[in-house]
């Protein structure tokens, strides 16, 4: 008699044998992992590198950017139906999958409704290992939702870690290379670092990837307790006498970082560490460079990088400048706690290249998406990779490889496909850049994600009188958080008033959106007055046109273009009552 039938012999009804059976199962799946579910000190990438078989490496780690797009297809393909198997067997995945059990891609896309983290939360934020498709590594986390839980708590496969690791070779190559195949970068490059402490994500990136291959200023271990400021006055100083070759950020403390390198050159300073004959020559050539140029110095004069690796949501907005103050244009790439890296630029740093083996990908067209915000109980179409159009916006829809948990999953991101294929490079993936957030979180410089509860309580906090809002956020030279307000009344408080008043409420609410000042010396929030009756007339103008009742008001969180054109094509100079003499009259609330 095997083991399993002896554990089972005791069972009298057919109902207890099920449910033993299922417990069984469950305990020999988490037998079957070994000590590879562990980060380990050495990989097959690392071996390659130190034997210098760069060619297999590159085909190993760079080889994706060379697939035809059957191909790529054909991996998504493959890798779905091995997930949906581990689906099929755990707890997690019988409920996402709401009792469905397809046996195609198409069944499977047909039959398993879209999901958003508040379906994970039950068993993610408890952070239950019993419900997975397969045991994880390690756990995550990401910013939450401002105002209901601090924290996205997610899992992270060995075998996804795996894949992973194999893109940051990838990183390093694109950000250095001029050309298929190229190394430009040795073990024990110094690299300043920029990432948030461990678990988010880039801390295990860093921590535990890029720690591998190149050395971090200061160590990790270190920079994880200190603050930002504290952080890169340390790295610098170490920088100028060890020298530095990379530097990944959010773009945001990219440009943040640079500019602390600057301002401290111009107030001093930075002269005591002249007495230091290792630091010596990189400052007086940064001082010479500098003067040439009749500006102040900043680090491009101090250091020649081999490569800049960023990113966020504001990369395209920051590029440009961080190239001015670093001296080399950012790699930038595509990822999120949930999915991981999704998608890369490549040396010529432009569109970003997807990756086949890491997440199942979907695109829901623009128009459905927006659909489906009006009406939540409308499931919108998707799209895979090979069906999407060029110049077009989708919002993307994740399931990931390798047991992960997440399952047709709104990131609530909107990109857009640039080409369906890189000419320049000969790539034939379909090309993406970051476009918008669709969902009703805004995300500043990739610090805060606001939602419309707390910038509704700011606003009401302030104790200014008007009608109704709505907010955005724009790319102008730093990301701003636009917000479009209705006044009541008339009085001599200005925009820029009201936006000093909604800004202080939202540094009491929002701990992360304070340390966008204090961090970063970023003061997001600009405010814009709506003609008196604006919103109203935009909801007769939807009544006129037969619009859905979804439709019919103004949403609060990111709006359209077209519809806060309408808001503000007759703008004037209006102003709202002060605090003081605010009629005790209800406010009036979608």
């Amino acid at each position: 008699m095997t083991t399993k039938a002896k554990q089972l012999k005791e069972m009298t009804t057919e109902t207890e044998l099920l449910e033993k059976e299922k417990i069984i199962e469950a305990k020999q799946r988490w037998e079957e992992t070994t000590e590879a579910e562990q980060i380990s000190d050495e990989t097959i990438e690392l071996e390659l590198f130190r034997q210098g078989r760069y060619e297999e490496l590159w085909r190993r780690c760079c080889g994706f950017i060379d697939l035809s797009l059957e191909d790529f297809m054909n991996i998504q393909r493959r890798l779905l139906l091995e997930q949906i198997g581990l689906l099929k067997k755990c707890e997690l995945g019988r409920v996402l999958m709401g009792g469905a059990r397809p046996r195609t891609v198409e069944e499977f896309r047909e039959q398993v409704p879209l999901t958003t983290y508040k379906d994970y939360a039950p068993y993610l934020l408890k952070q239950r290992m019993d419900v997975l498709p397969r045991k994880p590594m390690l756990w995550q986390h990401t910013s939450g939702r401002s105002g209901e839980y601090d924290f996205k708590w997610c899992p992270l496969t060995s075998r996804q870690w795996e894949e992973t690791e194999s893109l940051l070779i990838a990183l390093l190559c694109f950000c250095t290379c001029k050309k298929r195949g190229e190394f430009n970068f040795k073990l024990h490059d110094k690299c300043l670092y920029g990432a948030a402490p461990r678990p988010y994500v880039t801390g295990n990136v860093f921590g535990y990837g890029f720690s591998r291959y190149i050395d971090f200023l200061p160590p990790a271990d270190e920079a994880e307790t200190m603050p930002f400021p504290e952080r890169f006055q340390t790295g610098f100083k170490l920088a100028l006498s060890e020298g530095l070759d990379f530097f990944s950020s959010l773009p945001s403390v990219m440009v943040a970082a640079g500019e602390r390198f600057s301002q401290r050159g111009r107030s001093g300073s930075i002269k005591p560490l002249l007495r230091q004959p290792k630091m010596l020559f990189r400052i007086m050539r940064g001082v010479i460079k500098s003067k040439l140029a009749h500006r102040p110095m900043l680090p491009k004069d101090v250091w020649s990088l081999k490569g800049l690796i960023t990113g966020g949501s504001d990369g395209s907005v920051y590029a440009e400048k961080i190239k001015e103050i670093w001296g080399r244009p950012p790699l930038d790439l595509y990822c999120s706690t949930e999915a991981m890296i999704i998608a890369m630029q490549t040396w010529d740093y432009q569109g970003l290249t997807f990756f086949p083996a890491l997440n199942f990908l979907e695109f829901i067209p623009e128009e459905e998406s927006l659909k489906s915000r009006a009406d939540p109980h409308y499931q919108p179409s998707t799209l895979l990779l090979d069906e999407v159009k060029p110049g077009e916006n989708y919002e993307l829809v994740i399931t990931n490889f390798h047991g992960g948990p997440f399952v047709r999953y709104r990131q609530g991101d909107m990109i857009k496909i640039t080409a369906l294929r890189n000419e320049q490079l000969n790539i034939d993936i379909p090309q993406m850049a970051y476009h918008s957030r669709v969902d009703d979180m805004i995300d500043i410089a990739g610090f805060t994600r606001l939602t419309e509860t707390v910038i509704w309580k700011a606003i009401e906090n302030t104790g200014i009188a008007y009608e109704d809002w709505a907010a955005r956020k724009e790319l102008k030279d730093k990301p701003i958080l636009h917000l479009y307000l209705e006044p009541r009344g008339s009085d001599h408080l200005t925009a820029e008033q009201v936006a000093t008043l909604v800004d202080e409420q939202l540094k009491i609410l929002d701990t992360p959106y304070s340390e966008l000042e204090s961090y970063l010396g970023l003061k997001p929030l600009e405010v814009t007055f709506v003609p008196q009756g604006a919103f109203e007339r935009y909801m007769l103008k939807q009544q006129a046109a037969g619009a859905e009742l979804g439709r019919m008001k103004v949403s609060h969180i990111n709006p359209t273009a077209d519809v806060l054109d309408f808001l503000v094509s007759s703008a004037r100079q209006v102003t709202v009552p002060s605090k003081e003499e605010r009629q005790p009259e209800t406010i009036s609330t979608r």
